[in-house]
């Protein structure tokens, strides 16, 4: 599915009317300069156009004069989102929304969104399938809907060199793009566990500052992201080191890990609706204390826990570290997402449930 469609797809059930421009086709740059826009439409949406140097002017221009008639919808590619640091603000002119992979809630079309420190919504839904297809190919539009392991295969070459070879040379100095191409093949390895940049230095043969300014770009670019423990002063707990996921679940081999970063990227997803639609100030963390006891993820909404998960492929027993977490940081409702099917029970305020069933209360 091409971006075309894609754009197309997210605003049809929204506006009656809209006009699409993509900057790589002439004459769409063509009709963009000359403010030559479709009377009858409601919105423009402005594909790739931040690869126009002063395009934040353009567009800034054209909403202050025709704010009135037109609303505007900018997309893109990750660098976007570092183009739109610098320059002239934009301040008050416009909303920035995170595009993620495809998710379980999204897929079945369900909108029954939680209210905040409420339960999870949980449903009842013969979607199995669906949740082991998107575990296996992940959540991209190209892979997922061809479900097929020799386009995935290409698919994770594909994205990978273009990465490196196009998207990162055309805006980060990076003198020593061998070595970070390396970090990048390791990376599926670490996913899940907790980052050690001086291992990850060690290996490589480079400098802490090169890894963590890799890092730092390779997070940009959306490649990666990490999630960092909670801390607090009612129990002690690490303070630094962060946890690894990819935002391309499928490029991990083993099953345990690939399936604990699909419910990270969920949560992920969820907790970014929350940040950049509803305005809260929602975090996503996971738990650690120095004596080990772990809980893979708490959401909390001003720093405040609304609800910890943690995530098993078959275990049904309840983690006993799930209520110790509870119990000192007076966390309302606690998961264990299992990937096996049919599974549903209360233990002792620990909520033991399927993960296609869970993440349809989500986003």
């Amino acid at each position: 599915m091409g971006k075309t469609t894609l754009a197309q797809n997210l605003v049809a059930s929204h506006f009656k009317h809209f006009g699409y421009y993509n900057w790589d086709n002439r004459q769409d740059r063509r009709d963009i300069m000359r403010s030559n826009w479709p009377g009858n439409a409601d919105l423009i949406i402005l594909d790739e156009i931040h690869k126009y140097k002063k395009w934040k002017s353009l567009v800034k221009g054209e909403y202050d004069k025709l704010k009135d008639r037109y609303r505007f919808l900018i997309t893109g590619s990750a660098r976007l989102d570092l183009y739109r640091k610098g320059g002239d603000s934009m301040l008050g002119r416009y909303h920035y929304f995170r595009l993620h992979p495809f998710s379980v809630a999204e897929l079945t079309g369900d909108e029954s969104l939680p209210d905040i420190f409420d339960e999870i919504p949980i449903h009842s839904q013969n979607i199995q399938k669906l949740l082991l297809s998107l575990d296996k190919f992940g959540g991209f539009p190209e892979p997922f809907l061809k479900q097929n392991t020799r386009t995935l295969r290409r698919w994770h070459n594909e994205k990978v060199d273009r990465l490196f070879r196009e998207d990162i040379r055309d805006i980060e100095p990076v003198r020593d793009i061998v070595h970070m191409q390396l970090l990048g093949d390791i990376l599926p390895e670490r996913a899940g566990s907790l980052l050690s940049l001086n291992s990850l230095r060690e290996n490589l043969e480079v400098s802490h500052r090169a890894v963590s300014n890799w890092m730092d770009i390779l997070e940009s670019f959306y490649y990666c992201f990490r999630i960092y423990p909670f801390a607090t002063k009612k129990y002690r707990s690490l303070k630094k080191e962060a946890k690894l996921y990819l935002w391309d679940w499928s490029e991990i081999d083993q099953e345990s890990t690939r399936f604990e970063n699909c419910i990270a990227s969920h949560l992920l997803k969820f907790v970014h609706f929350l940040q950049d639609w509803e305005g809260y100030r929602a975090q996503l963390y996971y738990l650690r204390s120095i004596e080990k006891k772990e809980v893979d993820f708490l959401v909390t909404i001003d720093e405040k826990p609304w609800f910890a998960v943690e995530a098993k492929i078959k275990d049904v027993n309840a983690s006993p570290h799930l209520f110790y977490f509870r119990d000192k940081l007076n966390i309302p409702y606690s998961y264990q997402v299992i990937k096996q099917d049919g599974i549903d029970s209360f233990v002792n305020g620990v909520r033991v449930v399927s993960a296609n069933n869970f993440l349809t209360g989500l986003v």
